[in-house]
């Protein structure tokens, strides 16, 4: 194991069907086939979908992934897997294609978490994790705060979403305003030519009693109620929609929350690196914030560039590699898909 074990690394939870190729810590493929196209027209996911489409596609990104790594199945050390959490189906496609190369090939499989994965992947562009780091995970299905002292084994969970994650959050308003699915990118663009100060949406479970019960939690359900009421009132007075400004407005409220309570989880725990990681990673606004807040408190953020913050193989074949560097023994082959996999279960 030259350089690192050689992991081939299988993401299936939503619509993405990701293939990804680590040696050590070093990235050599990351293909994706995305079925983002198919579930437009619904304007969401479809389960049964996405898991047509990872089934076809499956084969044609494990091949491009090894052309593009120059390695072929019988170089692998070990393969990596998403067990968990996401689409049950779509999870099913993922686990079985790993267990069938496992067994095949006579390599060690590992089933790993999908969100530990999203904090591991940060690890092919920047090097190793602090331990501890904080880790803030957003994305169209989570939310989370976590303390990860060894995201190999040891994940801890401080604060979630009670409803709304911010990624459906911004679906959902995108939505309302008239904008295509997936919503993120589109209100992000939008956002960048209106005024953040326009409207006043609220922060969720920032105020004092919300502080001391849910001191780590997100709630997105009423932010994305009040904008659909301004919107809608606005209609009914026969007044123009200001898209720019109320997208701009809407996302500023969101990235607001979410900056403040990581980096006050960091104060409050003493730890000085902060890993931002999921879809909604990549937009602009939260970074930038990020990157203000950090810097003012002394924390070093880490933030993998925007490809790498959407569901791929390349966040599984990272953690693969590290559950390999650091011992780690291989999970059974009748490891099952966990559609409800706890984030602190970083290996089923």
């Amino acid at each position: 194991m030259t350089g690192g074990p050689l992991v081939l690394g299988i993401e299936t939870s939503c619509d993405e069907t990701g293939v990804g190729i680590v040696r050590g810590q070093i990235l050599l493929a990351d293909a994706v086939a995305s079925s983002v196209e198919e579930h437009a027209r619904f304007g969401g996911v479809v389960p049964e979908v996405a898991s047509r489409a990872h089934l076809e596609a499956m084969v044609p990104t494990i091949e491009r992934a090894c052309r593009e790594a120059g390695v072929r199945l019988d170089d692998l050390d070990a393969i990596a897997v998403t067990a968990g959490p996401g689409l049950a189906g779509a999870l099913l496609v993922g686990v079985a294609a790993a267990k069938s190369l496992a067994v095949a090939l006579g390599k060690p499989l590992y089933g790993v978490n999908h969100l530990a994965a999203h904090v591991a992947v940060d690890i092919v562009e920047h090097g190793l994790l602090a331990e501890p780091t904080i880790a803030l995970l957003v994305s169209g299905g989570h939310s989370s705060l976590l303390l990860v002292p060894d995201v190999t084994h040891d994940v801890r969970s401080l604060g979630s979403t009670i409803d709304d994650a911010a990624g459906e959050a911004f679906d959902k308003v995108a939505r309302v305003l008239g904008l295509p699915f997936p919503g993120g990118p589109h209100v992000d663009r939008v956002a960048t030519e209106g005024n953040s100060a326009f409207v006043a949406f609220p922060r969720g479970l920032t105020s004092g009693k919300d502080m001391a019960r849910h001191r780590y939690d997100f709630s997105f359900s009423g932010l994305k109620t009040s904008v659909a009421r301004w919107v809608e009132a606005r209609e009914r007075a026969g007044e123009p929609v200001p898209v720019a400004d109320v997208a701009a407005s809407f996302q500023e409220a969101v990235v607001d929350v979410l900056t403040r309570k990581a980096v006050l989880a960091c104060q409050e725990h003493g730890v000085d690196h902060l890993l931002i990681g999921g879809g909604v990673a990549a937009n602009t606004r939260l970074r930038a914030m990020a990157q203000q807040r950090c810097d003012a408190a002394g924390i070093l953020l880490r933030m993998p560039r925007p490809g790498l913050c959407t569901d791929n193989g390349a966040m599984v074949a990272a953690l693969g590699a590290q559950m390999v560097s650091k011992g780690r023994s291989a999970s059974a082959l009748d490891l099952p898909a966990d559609s409800s996999m706890p984030v602190t279960l970083v290996q089923a």
